[in-house]
C-alpha cells in the first residue's frame, strides 16, 4: 500500500461544503478573480494573506488545462518557498529571458499537490475533457494550488485513483513523484529489478520516506527503515522488514550490523552522507541517492552563474570520488510527470499490501496514515478559512 505519512502535512479541503460548479454570471469580475491564499513578500506566516481577487488564471498554451481545485495539500517545500528558499532559481526559471516588464513574482500562491476537475483543456489535448477527476503536482515555479483553480501542463496531470476521496488524492502527488524520481528516474529501481534487493531508508516516517518503503515493498525489496521509535509502529506497517530507531544509540553502529545494502535513499541529509555509502555493496551497482542538495541554496548564495558552477564542481567531485570506491553516487529531485503519476494511481487502485488505517479508506486501497501524536503546524489553521 502506497501511503503519506509525514507527521505535520494534511490535506487540507479548501471548503467543508463544496459550491456549485461556477456557472455564468453577469459580472466580468466573476471571470477574472478567484479566491487564493497569496504571499507578496518572504517571511514567516504573517506573510500569508487571503484574497478573493487573485487573478482568473488563463491556458497561455494549447497542451495546458484549468483545474477546479477540490482539494489541496501543504508540504515542507511550501514553508521554505514562502521563506524565499529557492526563489533564485525558480525566478529565472519563470522568466529564463527577462522578458516580463514587472520582475516580481508576487502574488505568489504556494501549495504543489492538487485533485480536483478539469474545467478547461488546451486545443491540444486529447486525453483530457471537461469534468475529469484528476490529480497533479504542479512544479514551484507555477502558480500553486492553494486556490479555487490553477492552471498544469497536461503532461503534468493524471487521472485521480478511483479508490481514493478528493482529499486522500491531494496527500500523494508530490511526494509521490519526489520519492518515484529518486527511485526510479534516478536510481533505476522498478518492478522488474528490485526482488531480493537490500535498501536501506533513512528519514523513513516522513512524507517521502512512508512512501518509498511501500513502493520498493510492493516491487519485492527488503526494505530497512530508520526512523524515530514513536513512528516505528507505522513504518513497520508500511511494510519494513527492518526498523532501526536512530535514537537508541550510535547509528552508525547499529547499521554496520546488518548486510551491505543494494540501495540507499537519503531523505536525510548533513553528516549520515559521510558513512552512509560505506554500508553499500562495493562493485556491484549499488547507489547511494540522496534527496538533501544544496543546488536551490547554492543559487540563492551565489546568483545563477556562480550557483550553477559551485553545484556542478560538487555534485562531479563526489560522483568521482565514489565511483572510484566502487558505488554510485547521485542526487535526485522532485519531478511533475503525468505519466509517473499514472502508474502510482494503478499502484493505489491495485490494492496490493493492503492495510486500512484510520477509518479512512477500505481494504481495496492503499491507505494514508495519519502518525500517533501528530503536531499541527500553525499553517494548518488556514483551513479555517472557507472559499
Amino acid at each position: 500500500m502506497l501511503s503519506r505519512g509525514a507527521a505535520g502535512w494534511r490535506a487540507l479541503r479548501w471548503a467543508g461544503r463544496r459550491p456549485r460548479a461556477r456557472g455564468l454570471r453577469a459580472s466580468p469580475r466573476a471571470w477574472s478573480a478567484m479566491p487564493s491564499w497569496v504571499i507578496d513578500r518572504y517571511g514567516s506566516n504573517e506573510v500569508l494573506r487571503f484574497t478573493r481577487d487573485m487573478v482568473f488564471p488563463i491556458i497561455h498554451f494549447p497542451n495546458e488545462v484549468i483545474i477546479r481545485v477540490h482539494a489541496a495539500s501543504l508540504n515542507p517545500i511550501d514553508l521554505s518557498m514562502r521563506s524565499g528558499y529557492g526563489a533564485t532559481a525558480l525566478n529565472m526559471k519563470r522568466d529564463p529571458l527577462k522578458l516580463k516588464t514587472e520582475e516580481t513574482e508576487f502574488p505568489l500562491t504556494l501549495g504543489r499537490d492538487v485533485s480536483g476537475v478539469v474545467m478547461e483543456c488546451g486545443l491540444s489535448v486529447s486525453y483530457f475533457k471537461p469534468g475529469d477527476e484528476v490529480w497533479a503536482a504542479i512544479p514551484p515555479w507555477k502558480q500553486g494550488t492553494l486556490s479555487e483553480f490553477v492552471v498544469a501542463s497536461g503532461n503534468e496531470v493524471s487521472f485521480k485513483p478511483k479508490c481514493l476521496s478528493h482529499i486522500e488524492a491531494a496527500a500523494l502527488p508530490y511526494v509521490g513523484l519526489t520519492a518515484w524520481s529518486a527511485l526510479n528516474q534516478v536510481g533505476g529501481l522498478n518492478k522488474s529489478n528490485c526482488s531480493g534487493k537490500r535498501v536501506l531508508i533513512l528519514g523513513a516516517s516522513g512524507g517521502v520516506g512512508t512512501f518509498a518503503v511501500q513502493l520498493v515493498k510492493a516491487w519485492g525489496a527488503h526494505v530497512t527503515a530508520v526512523c524515530s521509535h514513536d513512528a516505528s509502529t507505522l513504518v513497520k506497517k508500511l511494510g519494513a522488514d527492518d526498523v532501526i530507531d536512530y535514537k537508541s544509540g550510535n547509528l552508525e553502529e547499529q547499521l554496520k550490523t546488518l548486510p551491505l545494502f543494494d540501495f540507499i535513499l537519503d531523505n536525510v541529509g548533513g553528516s549520515t552522507e559521510k558513512w552512509a555509502l560505506d554500508l553499500l555493496k562495493k562493485w556491484s551497482g549499488a547507489t547511494y541517492v540522496t534527496l538533501v542538495t544544496p543546488f536551490l541554496i547554492n543559487m540563492d548564495k551565489l546568483g545563477v552563474a556562480d550557483g550553477m558552477l559551485q553545484t556542478g564542481v560538487t555534485v562531479g567531485s563526489k560522483t568521482l570520488k565514489h565511483l572510484l570506491k566502487g558505488v554510485h553516487y547521485r542526487w535526485a529531485f522532485f519531478m511533475p510527470s503525468g505519466p509517473s503519476l499514472d502508474e502510482i494511481a494503478e499502484l493505489v487502485d491495485s490494492g496490493k499490501g493492503i492495510v486500512a488505517s484510520d477509518g479512512l479508506m477500505d481494504e481495496s486501497c492503499f491507505c494514508r496514515r495519519k502518525a500517533k501524536g501528530q503536531v499541527e503546524s500553525p499553517i494548518m489553521k488556514l483551513t479555517d478559512h472557507s472559499l
